[in-house]
């Protein structure tokens, strides 16, 4: 038996186990890790933890660290009432708001999972305050930074469009971006509908503190950050949308202003607020790195309002941490023995070029659930080359089907988009969340590379 396909046998049996043992992922592909790295990859132990994932561990550590402090705080309760004064208490607008903000982050050149990173958190707050579903709004938001993640002037777009061109492949940016966009819209529609937005819809307008009379609905659900609900939780969790809403219980800290303006802004939730803001001005204006920033702040912020931040270092998804990055750890030591080019490889060596194409498509979907989602294109187009060159498959059509599977499968958990996502829903039961994750990027991974082969490829566009 290869090493190659050994590699593989050993991660399909830590996901048995961690499926039906209820062990952390991340600690099995941990041991998966030394286990297949030292006896059948011939690595030592720098080898091995030259896949450990750390700018992404410091995104999932700084980016909790400082929405936990957000929402010792308050800092969360007041945007999320902010949104829902600013949709007029339409509170199924607000995942449409997040998926389109996402998506104009990312269109405007902000790498994906900064801008997932800077929206989800709050997003997912709402979600709980409001018995949305965490999974409806969580995939929403990865799906819009997806959808505007291809533009001509995007990161993603621009590193697949100087690939095509180093390759010599006939290409269209047009295209490419409008795959994306309309592939992740259709996508967002479908789940809008699944997971609970058809009941949002039908409970109207809640009552906002400053347009009493025009909430039509019923108060909406949800605690303070520190107190949480049953409904919100179960309800956001169940995927349908929850039970009507009931009303909010406010703390004496979460005081109005005495106007009916929603809460109060103390000068720790301005300075909050500053930091959020200087958050996304240094990652997207300065392209300085998400997590080292955001523990920075956090820990000005702790310094100044120590109450407030005691127990945030607590709150960080340690357990999430452990699981992403244990389980990217493995992929390094995949990618370092070859195991993912042995496999493209042996596809791009298939005489039928449909079928060649369609594999490729799928094994984009597959590695990007676990690993990086430029990456895996900047090795497949190359590989894709040979059969392109035969006629049989348009370059633009294939290089669009490839690009749509391999970002698409962000929502998985075990992505960075997903991981994030995974990361900043509070007070859910967060492996449950996970395994909701987990199908739903399942599912993803097994339908959408089909349909892209087939409305892109096989008409042969390009």
């Amino acid at each position: 038996m290869s090493p190659e396909l050994i590699s593989i046998l050993v991660l399909v049996v830590v996901f048995v186990i961690a499926t039906t043992r209820s062990v952390n992922m991340g600690a099995l592909a941990f041991a998966a890790a030394f286990g297949v790295g030292t006896l059948v990859a011939d690595l030592d132990a720098d080898g091995i933890f030259a896949g450990f994932p750390g700018d992404l561990f410091v995104v999932l550590v700084g980016v909790t660290y400082l929405f936990a402090i957000a929402r010792a705080n308050g800092t969360t309760d007041w945007l999320v009432h902010a949104a829902v004064r600013l949709v007029r208490g339409r509170v199924a607008l607000i995942p449409w708001v997040m998926f389109a903000l996402t998506g104009a982050l990312t269109a405007i050149g902000a790498v994906s999972p900064a801008a997932v990173a800077i929206v989800a958190p709050i997003a997912l707050s709402f979600a709980t305050r409001y018995a949305i579903s965490p999974l409806l709004m969580g995939t929403m938001v990865v799906h819009g930074a997806q959808a505007g993640g291809f533009s001509p002037i995007s990161i993603y777009g621009s590193i697949v469009n100087g690939i095509v061109e180093r390759e010599g492949l006939p290409g269209s940016e047009i295209t490419l971006f409008l795959a994306s966009l309309i592939a992740n819209l259709v996508i967002a529609s479908v789940l809008f509908v699944l997971f609970g937005g058809r009941k949002l819809w039908a409970r109207g307008s809640v009552a906002t503190e400053d347009a009493g009379a025009a909430g039509k609905g019923t108060q909406p659900t949800g605690t303070g950050p520190d107190t949480g609900t049953a409904g919100a939780g179960s309800g956001a969790g169940s995927g349908s949308g929850g039970a009507a809403p009931t009303a909010v219980a406010v703390r004496p800290d979460q005081a109005t202003d005495g106007t009916g303006g929603g809460l109060r802004l103390t000068p720790a939730r301005i300075a909050t607020l500053t930091a959020l803001v200087a958050l996304v001005v240094a990652v997207l204006g300065f392209d300085l790195d998400a997590g080292l920033t955001a523990v920075t702040l956090a820990v000005v912020l702790s310094t100044a309002w120590p109450n407030d931040s005691r127990r945030a270092v607590g709150e960080i998804a340690w357990s999430t941490v452990l699981l992403i990055c244990g389980v990217l750890t493995y992929v390094g030591v995949l990618e370092e023995m070859g195991t993912i080019t042995w496999a493209g490889e042996g596809v791009g060596g298939i005489g039928v070029p449909l079928l060649a194409a369609v594999l490729l498509c799928y094994i984009g979907a597959i590695v990007s659930a676990f690993a990086s989602s430029v990456g895996i294109m900047g090795a497949l187009i190359p590989l894709a080359v040979p059969f392109l060159a035969q006629g049989e498959i348009g370059a633009v059509g294939m290089v669009a089907a490839l690009a749509v599977s391999a970002t698409v499968v962000d929502v998985s958990p075990f992505s960075t988009n997903g991981a994030l996502v995974l990361a900043a829903a509070p007070d859910v039961d967060r492996e449950r969340f996970f395994r909701q994750l987990m199908i739903y990027g399942g599912i993803v991974v097994a339908v959408v590379p089909a349909l892209a082969w087939l409305v892109l490829v096989v008409p042969g566009f390009g």
